[in-house]
């Protein structure tokens, strides 16, 4: 307040404010009197003016009517603004009831006083907002340009939606902005020859090329978000066509938050072609288990683990312990949520999961009441040959972190499993089926532990989409297994905002899956990034079958024989109830220590045959282990 007071702004609106009282008094009364005022009225006019300016004065600075900055006039200071006017009325109203019992004053004098008072105090407003536009425009010409030596890049929005509305109006806000958005084109026909914020709409998208020539646009933005692999393939088709520079937004599910920005054009890539509709979050219910507590993230450095963090930061924990076994991931993260995202309640712990005492020291120092298990050796190939890693830090590691939410009353535990669990064929799959059997013959307590299951995310390290840029860029020629190897995806984002609400809806002992939606063949990915390259596959990059990697399959499954599907409230995750009693615990932990033994021993035969007699539906694949390799002779100098 004190602020405000000494704004010299604030007492040249207050003055103007004060005129339009005087104003929208007399206009009511010419209103109500057909233009011609009885003198009787004038005098009551003059007896009840003063009052009228000190209370609607009083009125619209205490309800915030001057709190605003009026060259950034929204519609919260336009609700303000009518509240305020109401308020001051209605206390006119009653005063002049108690004092006169409203005789000699028209009451519809008041009301129309009301409404007078909110439009013309509300046109100064917006008369300021329109001075301060840059791109305000009155009798065709700028009222004001704060750059005029800004060379702006000429802008097509492909889309007339709430994401195409938000960069307009950021746009138009900023007079140092790279960008002058001149055209928008959408297949809605409701839409066409209409406009958005002053910029004209038309359509179809399939005219692209009309409407740059007409516009003479520079660049093209796909400002649809939430839009079908399909459809974006088609548009990103036309764009082509064209010969125009194209970036498009993220999806809605990368943006939980809603907001979108210039800042976040990026170019076309394949999470795009995916075309996954925005995920759907019960905020309240995630928010309830993760608000205010104190929640722990293995592998926080990681490709899932990562994007857990930044997700479970915007529901406020009140502390989020990372433990990372890598140095360089866990500083990265760090640095990260401090400086970019300013959470500062980060605690980063160096370590692996497989350390029982150093995780009980943490679990003990920090009491988390919240655990995400996101820490594993995932590659599939290379723990095929290397499977006592898979045992030491998946197996292992997970009873370990499950065993001590269990000592320090950690109150949910939510383990990060994969499809690679159903029906394994490799070493990294079938010990993540082990950590789900041990997860589900725990006894339930007060810790609720539950696994969720789902498949590949595009993006992650080891993934192969990284691979095929990376060969794409060197020339060629991209390496496909087999021609028919299919795979589920989906966004990290998405992935991960699904793991948090399966979080919230887990009772003790589930297994969740993520609905992944349609397999995408591996042969079709690598031609759409050829094609997002701006190449044609098979003519300037040539794509190779190399055959199936060790422990690798044509499918995935989410789902094995003997499970059966439930659903929860949340249409994207479904639960598993397995037809049969879960391994009993003993048994469990007497193949637990059969798996230790064999992986101190570096004996990948003995590991496999192990995981076999425990997991039936296991099918080991033949592959030697580093170990096992000979070196040929003509090799050796």
């Amino acid at each position: 307040m004190h602020n405000q007071l000494r704004n010299f702004n604030f007492y040249m609106l207050l003055l103007a404010d004060i005129v339009m009282f005087v104003a929208a008094l007399l206009l009511a009364y010419s209103v109500r009197f057909s233009l011609e005022i009885p003198l009787s009225e004038y005098q009551r006019v003059l007896v009840i003016l003063p009052w009228l300016i000190v209370v609607k004065a009083c009125t619209f600075f205490l309800l915030g009517a001057y709190r605003g900055m009026w060259r950034y006039t929204s519609l919260p200071d336009i609700q303000r603004l009518f509240e305020a006017s109401l308020v001051a009325s209605l206390v006119l109203i009653t005063g002049l009831t108690f004092v006169t019992r409203f005789q000699g004053y028209p009451r519809s004098v008041f009301i129309a006083d009301c409404i007078f008072t909110f439009f013309l105090c509300g046109g100064i407003r917006t008369v300021i907002r329109l001075w301060h536009s840059p791109c305000a425009q009155i009798a065709g010409f700028r009222v004001r340009d704060e750059a005029p030596s800004l060379r702006r890049s000429r802008l097509l929005i492909i889309g007339a939606g709430d994401a195409a509305d938000k960069i307009i109006r950021e746009v138009q806000g900023n007079p140092r902005s790279p960008y002058d958005v001149v055209c928008c084109l959408d297949d809605d026909n409701t839409k066409h020859h209409r406009s958005l914020l002053g910029v004209p709409v038309h359509g179809p998208v399939g005219r692209l090329r009309h409407y740059v020539r007409r516009f003479d646009a520079q660049e093209v933005l796909i400002a649809m978000p939430s839009v079908e692999g399909d459809q974006m393939r088609a548009v990103i088709a036309v764009c082509k066509q064209v010969g125009k520079p194209f970036k498009t937004l993220p999806s809605l599910t990368s943006l939980i938050d809603g907001n979108v920005t210039i800042n976040n054009l990026r170019p076309v890539n394949f999470e795009d072609l995916l075309g996954r509709p925005p995920v759907k979050l019960d905020l309240a219910g995630i928010g309830h288990y993760l608000s205010g507590n104190v929640v722990a993230v293995t592998g926080a450095g990681g490709s899932i683990g990562s994007e857990l963090c930044r997700q479970i930061i915007r529901f406020r924990p009140l502390a989020l312990v990372l433990i990372e076994a890598s140095e360089y991931n866990l500083y990265r993260m760090e640095m990260e949520l401090r400086t970019e995202r300013k959470f500062q309640a980060v605690y980063p712990i160096m370590g692996r999961v497989q350390d029982q005492a150093l995780i009980d020291r943490i679990f003990a120092c920090y009491q988390p009441q919240v655990v995400f298990h996101a820490a594993a050796c995932k590659h599939v190939p290379m723990v095929e040959m290397n499977p006592w890693e898979a045992i030491f830090n998946n197996v292992v590691g997970s009873q370990t972190v499950m065993d001590m939410a269990e000592k320090h009353g950690v109150e949910r535990c939510v383990i990060i499993s994969t499809d690679k669990a159903v029906r394994p064929t490799n070493v990294m799959g079938a010990s993540k089926r082990a950590v789900e059997i041990l997860m589900q013959s725990r006894p339930q307590g007060k810790t609720r532990y539950m696994a969720v299951r789902f498949g590949n995310v595009v993006g992650s390290s080891g993934s192969a989409i990284p691979l095929f840029q990376t060969q794409i860029k060197a020339g060629g020629p991209v390496t496909v297994t087999d021609p028919d190897m299919t795979r589920y995806f989906m966004t990290i984002p998405e992935a991960c905002q699904l793991v948090l609400q399966a979080g919230s809806l887990g009772e003790g002992g589930e297994i969740f899956i993520l609905e992944m939606g349609t397999p995408v063949r591996i042969a079709d990915m690598a031609r759409d990034l050829i094609r997002l390259s701006g190449k044609e596959p098979d003519r300037d990059i040539q794509i190779v079958y190399t055959g199936l990697r060790p422990g690798e399959k044509l499918y995935e499954e989410l789902i094995t024989l003997g499970e059966g599907i439930v659903n929860t409230p949340h249409e994207k995750i479904m639960v598993l109830r397995r037809n049969g009693e879960v391994a009993h615990r003993a048994e469990a932990m007497a193949r637990l220590d059969e798996l230790v033994q064999d992986a101190c021993a570096h004996n990948a035969a003995r590991i496999k045959a192990t995981l076999n007699r425990w997991i039936t539906e296991y099918t080991p694949d033949d592959t030697a282990s580093v170990l096992c390799v000979t070196i040929p002779s003509q090799a050796v100098r």
